[in-house]
């Protein structure tokens, strides 16, 4: 009786159908990616550096609990609410700004606020301190910082359209294609002065 012999199975190809499904899974497979915020940290100062006085009426408290609800200024409020509440408070206009380079910058004449004498002097003296919790989940806190950017967008924006007939975006965005024009960099130096974004973070609670 012949030996029977069993089919053999052509090995050849399974090389390249693996390498396609290889590529297959590379192409189609989405990766998480953290998001954050671009930030630049603060130079260290020197040895003799003596800070200044701060008015507590200068400082917006912007604090996350552990269960991230939102306190401003020690009083419950909506994440919806926060740009607005940054608003009023970096715009107040209530008092002098502070002295640069020995000159003084006097009261601001462009801001819209109420000029509150309880609340910020002056855009460059706005300080707005947010404080976390180790528990505050993270995508809450970018939630809260992304408020507060746009709080600035929107003063920047404002104040650009008035001066230069164009939002501060694109103005900046025309300087970045154009960075040896001098008077575009003078105008976006002008509108980065008059609403310094000065965002502090303290130290998380526990």
């Amino acid at each position: 009786m012949a030996r029977r012999e069993n089919p053999e199975i052509n090995a050849g190809s399974m090389a390249d159908i693996a390498f396609l499904l290889l590529i297959f899974f590379l192409v189609t497979t989405t990766m998480n990616v953290d998001s954050g915020i671009s930030k630049k940290l603060s130079e260290k100062p020197p040895p003799d550096y003596v800070p200044p006085i701060i008015k507590q009426k200068n400082i917006f408290e912007v604090n996350i609990n552990r269960n991230n609800e939102l306190l401003v200024e020690g009083e419950r409020m909506e994440v919806k609410d926060l740009k607005d509440a940054t608003i009023a408070f970096v715009d107040n206009g209530g008092g002098e700004g502070k002295v640069e380079d020995g000159v003084k910058t006097g009261p601001c004449t462009y801001c819209k606020g109420e000029k509150s004498e309880s609340s910020s002097d002056h855009p460059n003296k706005a300080i707005i301190s947010v404080q976390s919790d180790r528990g505050t989940e993270y995508g809450t806190y970018l939630i809260v910082q992304n408020e507060l950017l746009r709080a600035y967008t929107e003063l920047r924006n404002r104040l650009s359209m008035e001066k230069y007939k164009i939002p501060f975006n694109e103005l900046e965005e025309a300087y970045k294609d154009d960075k040896n024009n001098e008077a575009l960099k003078k105008k976006v130096e002008d509108i980065k002065t008059s609403y310094p974004q000065i965002i502090s973070d303290a130290e998380p609670t526990n």
